[in-house]
């Protein structure tokens, strides 16, 4: 609950306050079902694909978590608040790259954005752990994305402001309104740490910290979270074969699905002296490249192209891939 009340508290207050109002908050919001105006913040949930019932308010109400519209972006040798462990999400795209510090994500989820002329939508679930981008072209709309407040499965669910639809950001595709059964395209991104980015792209350009929203991005709401072995929300499946919070590197091809925890790449590594791994998914060949102490890898298939995969938390993602194939090293 602590993660909740600091982050709702932070859409309207500055963090350096935080301490004083958190007993009043947490009185205040046991006395009232909600501090949004409905428990739905405003979305029709009607008719969805996925359980109603498992559509969780996650406390701020909608824009409760401002995104982030035409962001501005500083260079490399200016991003002097990140430190060589800092993590970052990671775009290269037609020559271009671009870094998202995932201590601002924290505090925003979704950043819209344009890379190498193509307009993109970054988003970051700190619950789950999953950074993933997206095309932001649906057809043949372009779309802005906020978020909703509410989730699925510990997963922010974000809307498009044009529809109002709903997304589940790790399914990929709209849960209800107008859109709803609409796929997202993924594009290939990194999550990695500051210095292992900016040594494969020294010439990358980084999210600023001059969001236009008061925030201190040197600290984090969810302090210990991702070590703790607990999850806030209900979710529709727990494996408990590893902790909750390992890290896998997760791939989906032609409807089948795998993950790649880091725990076991390490046994792999350890005893095999190498950092690819080759397999196969789905019939299709592919190579796991992964980078140990920066927490890091990507999939490329045999013809040496990247595939969109994305890191995620144990727990989420077998929330949503309870059948998910899972690598082991014996």
């Amino acid at each position: 609950m602590f993660i909740l009340f600091h982050r709702m508290l932070n859409t309207i207050l500055p963090p350096f306050t935080f301490a004083p109002f958190l007993l009043g908050l947490m009185c205040y919001a046991y006395a009232v079902p909600s501090l949004s105006q409905t428990q739905d913040n405003g979305f029709n949930l009607s008719n969805t694909s996925i359980p109603r019932e498992q559509i969780m308010h996650g406390g701020p109400p909608r824009d409760g978590i401002p995104a982030l519209t035409n962001p501005a972006f500083i260079h490399a040798a200016k991003a002097r608040f990140l430190d060589s462990n800092a993590r970052v999400i990671g775009v290269y795209l037609g020559g271009e790259s671009k870094a998202y510090p995932i201590s601002i994500l924290n505090y925003h989820e979704i950043v819209n954005d344009q890379i190498a002329g193509k307009r993109i939508v970054v988003t970051f679930c700190p619950l789950c752990g999953t950074g993933i981008v997206y095309d932001a072209k649906v057809g043949d709309k372009t779309l802005n994305f906020g978020v909703s407040g509410l989730l699925y499965n510990s997963d922010v669910l974000l809307y498009d402001r044009q529809s109002e639809s709903l997304w589940s950001q790790i399914i990929s595709s709209a849960i209800s309104g107008p859109m709803q059964g609409q796929k997202l395209t993924r594009i290939p991104a990194l999550h990695t740490t500051w210095q292992e980015w900016l040594k494969q792209f020294p010439q990358t350009l980084v999210l600023s910290q001059s969001t236009g929203y008061q925030r201190n991005y040197q600290t984090t709401p969810y302090q210990g979270y991702n070590e703790s072995n607990d999850i806030f929300f209900p979710v529709s499946n727990r494996d408990f074969r590893y902790h909750s919070k390992e890290v896998v590197i997760a791939i989906e091809v032609n409807g089948l699905t795998k993950a790649y925890p880091f725990v076991e790449l390490a046994r792999y590594q350890k005893a095999q002296q190498l950092s690819v791994l080759r397999d196969s998914i789905a019939g299709a060949e592919i190579v796991v490249e992964f980078n140990l102490a920066a927490r890091s890898g990507r999939i490329i298939d045999a013809k040496g192209k990247e595939l969109p995969s994305f890191q995620a938390f144990w727990f989420a993602w077998m929330a949503f891939h309870p059948n998910s194939e899972v690598f082991t090293y014996q």
